[in-house]
């Protein structure tokens, strides 16, 4: 499984999620269900049989949302990451072909729709991990070894 390690962001992100879903979109596909199941034989009801589908995919949502939330821990800035890579931070990677990426450290439940964060259960987090700028870091991946060297850490305050 993953770290159960997360952002201040993105633990209000899924606390925000979870609202949403218990409060809003979950009493919506209630009642059209309702609505549905009354029109008479349910196992020919497209609306009843879609809706009740997206009610259960609701319900796994929330339960998942609801266990990650206890298990989590946040994970809060602190003035002694300065200058060095830790989870939380901002940080722009060169490598030998002038590829830059910029890019930041976050648990595994913030990384979905994100394309600037990855996880730090990644290998290339995993290689960034307490350098400093101007450092190498040896990332190891199926595809082979890739050096990337850090340009810029930042923290988010």
């Amino acid at each position: 499984m993953s770290t159960k390690l997360i952002t201040q962001d993105g633990y209000d992100a899924l606390k925000q999620e979870l609202d949403y879903l218990w409060r809003e979109k979950r009493p919506d596909i209630t009642q059209k269900v309702t609505w549905a199941a009354s029109l008479g034989d349910r196992s020919e009801n497209a609306d009843y049989q879609y809706n009740k589908k997206l009610l259960r995919e609701i319900d796994r949502r929330v339960r998942y949302i609801r266990k990650r939330l206890e298990d989590m821990k946040v994970v809060s800035y602190a003035p002694e990451q300065e200058g060095r890579v830790f989870f939380g931070a901002w940080v722009e990677v060169e490598n030998e072909a002038a590829e830059i990426k910029r890019f930041r450290i976050v648990g595994y439940d913030e990384i979905y729709l994100r394309k600037d964060y990855i996880s730090i259960d990644s290998p290339m987090a995993r290689a960034l991990l307490k350098k400093e700028v101007g450092d190498e870091a040896v990332v190891h991946t199926p595809a082979g070894e890739t050096c990337w060297w850090i340009n810029q850490i930042d923290y988010v305050k």
